[in-house]
């Protein structure tokens, strides 16, 4: 997906400074109880990274915009609100750290040393 995902939204100026967790859920979803848990285990941890949870429901024209068929969907936004990574399911810790460094511009993970 091209541009800002969050553009002309509510959330536009919630983006972290290095990346954005986004989290579509529903209210009788138990697996977005424990993904909500992950994101923000993982953005509390982690600078400059921001979890944003959006009701899908409440929301259903960005949930038609965004493709989204299923909750929870977890999106990860760049710096720039650019979509890097979309996932299906509850995340684990492990996965969700796993994809952060995808979330630079240009998706490009730095040089490991």
């Amino acid at each position: 997906m091209s541009g800002q995902v969050l553009a002309g939204t509510p959330w536009a100026d919630l983006l972290g400074e290095r990346a954005t967790l986004v989290q579509l859920s529903s209210a009788f979803c138990a697996p977005c109880r424990a993904t909500r848990r992950v994101l923000a285990d993982v953005a509390s941890g982690a600078d400059g990274v921001a979890h944003v949870e959006i009701d899908a429901d409440q929301h259903l024209e960005l949930t038609r915009r965004l493709g989204i068929e299923r909750t929870p969907t977890t999106l990860v936004l760049d710096a720039a609100g650019h979509e890097v990574v979309r996932a299906e399911g509850a995340p684990t810790r492990d996965q969700v750290l796993a994809v952060l460094p995808q979330a630079r511009p240009g998706g490009v993970a730095p040089p490991s040393r």
